[in-house]
């Protein structure tokens, strides 16, 4: 093996490698997120049940199509792109609401794998960790409007936290419990 060749087999296995945040997940959150993440399965469990008891049943069709499918071992590249996302909104009042597509993207930047919703008046950014498994963590805030991003911990009534959901190189599901408003629990679905 030349000395090139080795160069270039060492560098491929760096960009291989996972490039997700650094951090204890969710031990760095306030204790107020690790309180939602606490009660993330009650929660879900919870407001799925009442979108698809009380939601229109188009909405609902499109709520056990998004549920569909389990979490699949994805590396953090494959990750990496464009993206359309629609959030689903659920347990609030209407319970269950579905949104139209918009635009996220997932990049790999000096943080860590990172999401932006870049189009829509709820525009979220945050990054992901890995807690070991299949899932991912996320830590991220909601802009409005005309808004700069915002960074998870600059504003408490803003922050979000949840799970990333992997499921193909195609389709995941970002997975937040307890927004501050509208609802009870949020799914951004993301889709190629």
């Amino acid at each position: 093996m030349t000395h090139r060749s080795l160069w270039l087999a060492l560098a491929g296995m760096l960009v291989v490698g996972p490039a997700l945040a650094d951090g204890s997940f969710p031990n760095d959150l306030s204790a107020f997120d690790q309180g939602r993440l606490e009660r993330f399965d009650t929660v879900r469990r919870e407001a799925i049940a009442a979108a698809r008891a009380r939601g229109k049943p188009a909405d609902v069709a499109v709520l056990n199509q998004v549920l569909k499918g389990q979490a699949a071992a994805l590396p953090a590249a494959r990750m990496a792109g464009e993206w359309r996302c629609r959030i689903l909104k659920l347990g609030g009042t209407p319970p269950l609401v579905v949104y139209a597509d918009f635009k996220c993207r997932i990049t790999d930047d000096t943080e860590g794998l990172r999401l932006e919703k870049i189009t829509g008046s709820q525009r979220t950014s945050g990054l992901f960790y890995d807690i070991e498994g299949r899932r991912l963590g996320y830590a991220g805030a909601e802009a409005w409007g005309n808004e700069r991003p915002l960074q998870y911990g600059q504003d408490m009534q803003r922050d979000q936290v949840g799970y990333l959901v992997p499921l193909s190189a195609d389709r995941m599901r970002l997975e937040l419990p307890l927004p501050m408003r509208e609802s009870r629990f949020d799914i951004l679905e993301l889709r190629r």
